[in-house]
């Protein structure tokens, strides 16, 4: 009974964690590669052939 309760707990810290760096709104992780890959594309697109 005690490993199930350390296995649950353990998972919903890693929820947790995950929620507050990778999918955080504005500043996750998420947020910030979709930043730097929308400034890239910007790059990419203004290169003249």
């Amino acid at each position: 009974m005690k490993n199930i309760l350390m296995t649950v707990m353990l998972l919903v810290v890693v929820v947790l964690l995950f929620n507050n760096i990778v999918a955080k709104e504005g500043n996750g992780t998420k947020a910030q590669i979709q930043t730097q890959g929308d400034a890239a594309n910007l790059r990419i697109g203004t290169i003249n052939p």
